[in-house]
């Protein structure tokens, strides 16, 4: 039987599903148009400074790239202020989470601790690897649950994750409390904190960890190019990690995952100042008007320092999703999250934040 040729985490594995893409929307309800505000991508598209590079670049895509991708680690580390040797690169900030696992936890043996209702990659690259993962219960309002994190790890703990802000409620913790956290880990256990939507928080100096991973040795920070920097096509992540981590992943990942194109177009956007800025600007005012408008259509709505914002409508939420999907326009129905009465909405630019209120008017007083 081809179930005794695979190992047995493979046999009950549930893969990562994505939400429906705008093709299959379209065929589906037969639509000309739809608005996406399902996937935290960049309200603005790409940089334009990007898309010149990629171009520029076209002709040397049978070339391999350099490994370990030293000018971007450079630019990054640059533009971070932080040593380039802290930095590495990775085919979205996936892989380096798949690095970590790899690096650090012996399978049958070790565990992982995060909290419910998170970005699923953690849980999904933890039984793939064979690593025991550990859920703890948030705290009340979907808070996140720093004191149990600590009160759930044990001399096996190779690895504790926070996503901050977090995916899907927006709600961050601040740095002064990682840092509390990162003190009373057990010697071996490393605190992950992905910031992956930090670029949105304010002030982001009170939030972010990457200034600290130099000093403190057992504090790692994600980062990725899908949100602020518009690249999520190209699938481009690092990580900043500890000196002794970081040459070990480096030792460990396959050559070349960082491909040609992701690299020039990452170089080309972090000198973008104006796309950044105006991204920022857009994600800001369109978050301020879902914050207003959602308690006035009669939602709940959640404080979000990221790209999106959680709300509970006071009608089913899956019935909420498929007539906005009827009317052109996908949000995220987080039941997957284990939230199957809250949606997440992705900001957009003005026309489609718009779209989506009218929709959701229509939906629940029309």
């Amino acid at each position: 039987m081809s179930s005794q040729r695979v190992r047995p985490e493979i046999l009950d594995f549930k893969p990562y599903v994505p939400g429906l893409s705008e093709e299959e929307i379209k065929e589906r309800y037969g639509l000309k148009q739809v608005v996406k505000l399902a996937s935290n991508e960049n309200p603005l598209g790409a940089s334009p400074l990007a898309r010149e590079a990629v171009a520029r670049a076209a002709g040397r895509m049978f070339r391999y790239p350099q490994n370990h991708s030293p000018r971007l680690a450079a630019a990054i580390a640059k533009a971070m202020g932080i040593a380039e040797a802290h930095i590495v690169a990775g085919n979205g900030s996936d892989e380096v989470i798949d690095l970590l696992f790899r690096v650090l936890a012996q399978p049958g043996k070790d565990n992982v601790v995060c909290y419910e209702h998170c970005f699923s990659m953690y849980g999904l690259t933890a039984r793939l690897c064979g690593v025991e993962y550990r859920e703890v219960p948030r705290g009340e309002d979907y808070r996140l649950p720093l004191e149990s994190l600590a009160e759930a790890v044990d001399a096996n703990t190779k690895m504790v994750f926070v996503t901050s802000p977090d995916n899907p409620t927006g709600l961050a913790a601040k740095a002064e409390e990682l840092q509390v956290l990162s003190g009373v880990l057990p010697e071996g256990a490393l605190l992950v904190v992905d910031e992956a939507y930090m670029d949105f928080s304010w002030p982001p100096e009170e939030y972010s960890m990457l200034a600290f991973v130099p000093e403190l040795k057992n504090v790692a920070v994600l980062r990725t190019f899908s949100k602020a920097y518009g690249l999520a096509g190209l699938r481009l992540g690092y990580g900043a990690l500890p000196l002794w981590l970081a040459e070990h992943v480096r030792r460990a990942r396959p050559p070349f995952t960082v491909n040609l194109l992701a690299e020039e177009a990452a170089l080309a956007v972090l000198e973008d100042d104006a796309f950044y800025s105006e991204t920022l600007s857009v994600v800001f005012k369109g978050r301020e008007l879902f914050l207003k408008r959602l308690p006035e259509l009669g939602c709940q709505a959640w404080p979000s320092q990221a790209n999106f914002v959680m709300f509970r409508p006071p009608y089913p939420a899956d019935q909420v999703c498929e007539e906005l999907l009827k009317r052109g326009v996908i949000v995220r129905h987080l039941k997957s999250f284990g939230l199957p009465e809250n949606i997440r909405v992705s900001v957009g630019a003005q026309a489609e934040n718009e779209a989506f209120l009218k929709a959701l008017e229509e939906i629940l007083h029309g």
